[in-house]
């Protein structure tokens, strides 16, 4: 490939399919396995470049540049999300021989123009530097933090060092998977001071819990039985015996290697529950063969239940080996999520029972094969005495698919567990369930208010949506004009007022006040707040937002919202993104997983947009609705976290779309004095929910606040009881974004 030396004009680079691709139309492909390649031809200049592709695909993307040493040591250039529009700064070494596209882990591709353009070292910095300086000038405070951290990189290795400083960190925050081997050596692997302070730890401990480890191994041969023997074995904690239930005779080495090893030999199906009976630890974890104990899996355990406030069930976060023995695939949890957990078993196997809630309810149930261990959880963590240590404790094996999925067990435990009232269904793709939950033979009568201004075209599509695809049967329309003044906005509500009740807010915009106003003359028991930029499309979304809502123990729910491009816009709010909160998942390709799956499952949320959402009148009342002082943004979310205050919970769910066309008729915040307004509503979010916003318990402290994907968060936000807590990130928090 020809060198180009000098900043210029762009550069097309023509892609070819190589491997794993079929063909199915101009720019569409198809992969025909868990990878495909495109080679790309083309100039490739020297130094720092801006690669542009037009590429869609729910998979995760690199280019490989060849520097000399072929494709099997090539030079990676992550990419981030595929939503069409990617783009990419990266620094490029001379002698180029080629250059390949590789898409793992999505089954579609759209590929259009692919072309890149040379950049000098000022316009690299520029675009490189724009949201870090974007998220220092927006808070101030942490301005000193980052010029001290710019200094040390320039004094380190100069600008080419703060070049390749900036570099690294956006391909962390845009490419997480590619990054995780790298986060797992730097805050999830041992050193030898770690193990020194853990043993130290231990020595000091005065009270030992015991822990009976129960692993299940298929036959004596299988070739993951070694690892998953050798971790529980390399336990830095010493108080441990280990059940190891197979078909057959136990290995003659087995017994020489640890007095605290025993084989139980067990008929087909029986192996938990006879390891179980056998064993007289205060707790219980269970393993599959290949599955692997983190060195410090049983100190993290016995120390979270020795402080005398004992939980039923302890849980921690867990990863994936690749084949080459790098970790992978990280499940980060939320901390106890009951509507999560009714929708997937996302607890896995990083978990420890105590054992006399085991005994209490009846042990394993030999009628639940094939989801054995959801069935346990389930009647477990009936108690809610649950709780999640956000570390990593299980690795699960390489050579495993995801773990096993027997749908029909799964229904069969769910709905033993909840009753015969509901009803549950599986929802393979995410290895998880949806429960439907009964609504009452009188339905109750929903007063859905929606506040508006000017823009007929827009509130026309909600209401028009609203009337032709709702069979919820009992509701009522309330639509609030804030001082309209367009002739068809006015010409569309007297139009309306037949169908809708139209009431009059002749006072400044205050989206609290409105709603507010609103609600004091709804006639309804259950009040649904709907924007009038949202645009109806499933036609049971009241339905299943009423049913939920009904549940006693559920506050606000909050439904899917989904760009008209049909990415989703709101997965649920997370506090703590940029700065306050943000939204979980947002532009997500609408049949995407997301973390965990998650952005297909019914879960609890800390907080969910007032752009649809659904509270019973009564709670509305009770917390005085929402807090006029906050007139713009974060209304909603002062709102649910005060239901989540007052022992209730909010919860999100995915099987209510709707179509956002995004706060079109109240425009932007960019007026001096909207820009004002804003800083004082963060200031009252910070001024009164400091600590709630620093750590979101339906979220992960490994998880960042940069963005609102579930990427890693550099460093994390809490850290294990043999490290120091990190320290602030400077010039690398957040900016503060209104979620819509």
């Amino acid at each position: 490939m020809r060198i180009d030396r000098s900043p210029g004009g762009k550069h097309v680079l023509t892609a070819t399919p190589l491997e794993g691709l079929e063909t199915k139309g101009a720019g569409r492909y198809l992969a025909n396995g868990s990878r495909g390649t495109f080679e790309l031809r083309g100039e490739m200049p020297e130094g720092w470049i801006e690669l542009t592709l037009s590429l869609r695909s729910e998979g995760r993307g690199r280019v490989l540049v060849d520097v000399g040493e072929g494709f099997e040591k090539p030079q990676p250039v992550p990419l981030p999300a595929l939503d069409g529009n990617v783009r990419v700064v990266a620094r490029v070494p001379g002698g180029v021989r080629g250059m390949r596209l590789e898409i793992t882990g999505g089954a579609g591709v759209e590929l259009g123009e692919a072309s890149l353009r040379k950049l000098g070292a000022g316009a690299a910095v520029a675009r490189l530097a724009a949201p870090l300086l974007r998220r220092s000038f927006i808070q101030p405070r942490h301005l000193p933090q980052a010029a001290k951290k710019f200094w040390a990189a320039l004094r380190a290795g100069g600008p080419r060092n703060v070049l390749d400083q900036l570099a690294h960190r956006q391909a962390r925050r845009d490419a997480p998977v590619f990054w995780y081997p790298e986060w797992s050596r730097l805050y999830v692997a041992l050193t030898p001071a770690d193990r020194k302070i853990i043993r130290e730890s231990i020595a000091k401990m005065t009270r030992r819990p015991t822990f009976d480890v129960i692993l299940r191994a298929p036959a004596a041969a299988d070739p993951g039985l070694r690892r998953s023997i050798e971790s529980v074995r390399a336990q830095l904690y010493p108080e441990w015996r280990l059940y190891i239930a197979g078909e057959g005779q136990a290995p003659p080495e087995l017994a020489a290697q640890d007095a605290r090893l025993e084989w139980i030999s067990v008929a087909a199906g029986s192996s938990a529950a006879a390891a179980f009976e056998r064993g007289k630890g205060d707790w219980v974890i269970v393993l599959d063969a290949g599955g692997a104990l983190a060195e410090p899996a049983l100190f993290l355990f016995a120390r979270a239940v020795a402080d005398g406030a004992e939980p039923d069930v302890v849980y921690a976060d867990e990863d994936r080996l690749d084949p080459s023995g790098l970790p992978a695939d990280p499940a980060f949890k939320p901390d106890w999520n009951p509507d999560l957990f009714l929708s997937q078993n996302y607890i896995g196997r990083a978990c420890a029972h105590r054992r006399a809630r085991l005994q209490e309810i009846g042990g394993f149930r030999s009628e639940y094969e094939g989801n054995r261990d959801y069935d346990l959880l389930l009647r477990a963590t009936a108690s809610g005495r649950v709780r999640h240590l956000p570390f990593v404790v299980h690795h699960q094996e390489a050579r495993s698919a995801p773990d096993a999925f027997d749908a029909e067990a799964g229904v069969r435990a769910l709905q033993s567990f909840l009753g015969p009232d509901t009803s549950v269904a599986p929802v393979p793709a995410v290895h998880g369930f949806r429960v439907r939950w009964p609504l009452p033979a009188q339905p109750p009568l929903v007063s859905v208010i929606v506040p508006t201004r000017d823009h007929a075209a827009v509130l026309q599509t909600m209401v028009e949506s609203f009337f032709a695809r709702t069979n919820y049967p009992a509701y009522e329309l309330i639509v609030v004009d804030n001082q309209s003044e367009e002739p068809a906005a006015l010409e569309y509500l007297k139009s309306i007022s037949g169908r809708a009740q139209v009431l009059r807010y002749d006072q400044p915009f205050n989206f609290s006040a409105i709603n507010n106003f609103a609600v004091e003359r709804a006639r309804g028991s259950v009040v649904c707040l709907l924007n009038n930029d949202v645009e109806i499309v499933d036609e049971g979304w009241l339905t299943e937002m009423v049913s939920q809502v009904l549940r006693p123990e559920i506050g606000a729910v909050g439904a899917r919202l989904l760009y008209p491009d049909g990415t989703l816009q709101h997965g649920g709010v997370v506090v703590g993104i940029g700065g306050v909160a943000g939204h979980a998942h947002k532009h997500l390709a609408v049949a995407a997983p997301g973390h965990c799956g998650r952005a297909q499952l019914v879960q609890d949320v800390t907080a969910v947009t007032a752009a649809c959402l659904c509270v019973r009148k009564q709670i509305y009342q009770r917390l005085s609705g929402f807090d006029e002082r906050l007139a713009v943004a974060f209304n909603d979310v002062d709102f649910c976290l005060r239901v989540r205050r007052g022992g209730l919970r909010n919860l999100w769910t995915p099987y209510a779309t709707l179509l956002h066309h995004e706060s079109k008729s109240r425009g932007k915040d960019d007026a001096p004095e909207k820009r004002a307004r804003f800083r004082r509503e963060i200031e009252f979010m910070r001024r009164h929910w400091g600590d709630v916003i620093a750590y979101d318990p339906a979220y992960n402290p490994n998880l960042t606040f940069d963005a609102e994907d579930f990427s890693l968060a550099w460093p994390p936000r809490v850290a294990p009881p043999w490290r120091a807590p990190p320290r602030d990130a400077g010039w690398f928090r957040d900016t503060v974004r209104a979620p819509r």
